[in-house]
This record gives structure tokens, sequence and C-alpha cells, in this order.
């Protein structure tokens, strides 16, 4: 019987396990040894700055830092605005789903989040372009509905998430 994770495990003073493998630009774990993207470090961002963050990141085709930004927000949110923000992670880890060719978990996150986004149509906060990500979220929900796993999603541009 196992006595649990091995030596070379990585682990935190508590003992909670910890991931320090490098990783690719879609947040997959490298052996360790390989050259990956640089981590995006675990902050909570004001709204305004987490925007423009995970923009950035998401422009420059790493979905999943934005979505690990965007949680960070979410995380520290008040709670009338905690749906819209886990609406936004949502769409950025649904993206990089898709781009890893997980197209079912795609379609399942990129619904949860476009829904949530969805949501604040009326007033949403932030110059966030809520009609725009709806829109976005439907195409590229509509390109996995119809192709499945072979949707080329690498051309699609990346969701603009404020309106200025």
């Amino acid at each position: 019987m196992s006595e649990g994770p091995g030596p070379d495990r990585d682990r935190d003073a508590s003992g909670r396990p910890q991931n320090a493998r490098p990783r690719d630009g879609l947040g997959r774990p490298l052996p360790r040894g390989a050259e990956g993207v640089e981590r995006t470090p675990e902050v909570s961002l004001p709204p305004g700055e987490s925007l423009v963050e995970a923009q950035r990141l998401l422009d420059a085709d790493r979905p999943f830092h934005a979505h690990e930004v965007l949680e960070g927000t979410w995380k520290a949110a008040p709670t009338d605005e905690r749906d819209l923000w886990q609406g936004l992670a949502q769409l950025a880890v649904g993206l990089t789903h898709a781009l890893r060719g997980n197209s079912n978990g795609a379609v399942s996150v990129l619904t949860r989040g476009r829904d949530k986004v969805a949501s604040y149509a009326d007033a949403p906060p932030y110059d966030i372009n809520v009609e725009g990500l709806v829109e976005w979220a439907n195409q590229l929900i509509g390109r996995l509905s119809v192709t499945g796993a072979d949707a080329p999603v690498d051309d699609l541009a990346p969701p603009t998430l404020q309106t200025r």
C-alpha cells in the first residue's frame, strides 16, 4: 500500500501539494527541467487592473493565465459581482479547453460563463463588453458544437473584455 506521494512531490510548509513544474502557454504541465512560460502569480487585482492584465494575456494566447487573473478577482469580488467575474474566468478557461482540443469541456464551461456574463447586460460594470463577450462565446460554442475536436479555433480572435 502506498504511503502517499513520494519525496519528489513539491509541498508547501503545511504539507499541501504544490506544482512547481513548468507549464506551457495553455497551462499544461511540462516535464521538470523543460522551459515553460512565465507563471501568473496568484494575486487579487482590483477590477480595472484585472481586466487589463487578463486582456494582455488573452491577446498573448495565454487564456489559462488570464483565467487565473480573473479567478483571483472573482474570489475577492463583492457578492453582487461574483457571478460576473466567475463568468469571465469561465470564458477564459473555456477557450483554454477549446485550444487543448477538449471541445465537450469547452462548450460546457463556455455556456456557463456566457450565461453568467449575460446576466449583467443591463448595467455592465467596468465597461465590460457583455454584448461582445456573449457574441464571441456563441461563435466559439457554435464552431465546437458543429465540428467537435476538429474545430479550428486558433484563428478565432480572443475575446475583448472591455468596450473602451
